[in-house]
């Protein structure tokens, strides 16, 4: 098993669950008049449900800053850092976090709140929602080693949400030369969107391209497919089933984290 099982997460086939912040200043969706104190709250809410309910770990996204940049204001990570520094005291499991969609940004804020990893399109070029993404990984990974970022785990998306890779290549292909030329911490192979269930044949033939490497199905990992997808993958990132009625908007209903950590428990009692 990769090592950022081992030093982060300490338990086979992790479960990091999403807590996603609401609109901040700067975003179009932002709510002035309750501010940056109904953000907070919201957030606290949440990681509380989350941590109550056994997950393993949990990392913070600025998911409804939608529709989302590739290089995003400071703005954004001086509010996200507030945010999560107003929970330090109460954050009991490991955590990372997700500056939508900026690798440099997200590296920042892993620094400044004393995140474990971050998770991030950091190679290919893609077509994608956003325009054309098209993410410089020497110049991130020399930004990581300006900033003292080192202990910081990348894990790299290579399956992003609404976006395609520009060039014809195979999946298998594509595992391969981002661990040759890049040596990730982690994969993470996605469906189309939040919430939107990962292939299990893709994620299968990512692992089976780079068996060596921690592969995390990262979307779409839901009560009713989580033992198929953990018995592919080496762990998994979830967000929307975690909502009342699995709805994306939704806060996260305790209950249902407890169900499925239960599954999760029990499968693993099998390994």
């Amino acid at each position: 098993m990769g090592n950022c099982i081992k030093e982060i997460f300490n338990v086979e086939k992790p479960i990091i669950a999403m807590c996603h912040l609401g609109s901040l200043p700067g975003d179009p969706y932002y709510n002035s008049k309750t501010g940056m104190k109904e953000v907070i709250e919201w957030a606290r809410k949440d990681l509380m449900a989350l941590q109550n309910g056994g997950v393993d770990a949990v990392m913070f996204s600025n998911e409804f800053s939608m529709p989302y940049l590739t290089t995003v204001p400071t703005v954004t990570v001086a509010c996200m850092a507030r945010v999560i520094g107003e929970l330090l005291g109460e954050i009991r499991i490991p955590f990372g976090v997700n500056v939508l969609w900026d690798p440099k940004a997200s590296l920042d804020l892993a620094v400044a709140t004393g995140g474990k990893f971050v998770r991030e399109i950091f190679s290919g070029v893609y077509a994608s929602d956003f325009g054309l993404w098209n993410p410089n990984c020497g110049e991130i990974v020399r930004h990581q080693h300006a900033i003292h970022a080192e202990e910081v785990k990348l894990f790299f998306n290579i399956v992003p949400e609404a976006a395609k890779y520009l060039a014809e290549r195979e999946i298998d292909e594509i595992a391969k030369t981002t661990v040759f030329n890049h040596r990730p911490d982690a994969l993470c192979v996605s469906g189309l969107t939040a919430g939107a269930q990962t292939d299990a044949n893709v994620l299968s033939r990512v692992k089976k391209a780079v068996p060596d490497t921690v592969v995390f199905a990262n979307t779409g990992v839901r009560l009713d497919n989580v033992v198929e997808q953990l018995s592919i993958a080496d762990g998994a990132v979830v967000g929307t089933t975690f909502k009342y009625d699995g709805k994306f908007e939704n806060h996260v209903d305790e209950n249902r984290v407890k169900l499925f950590m239960d599954k999760v428990n029990s499968f693993r009692k099998t390994r």
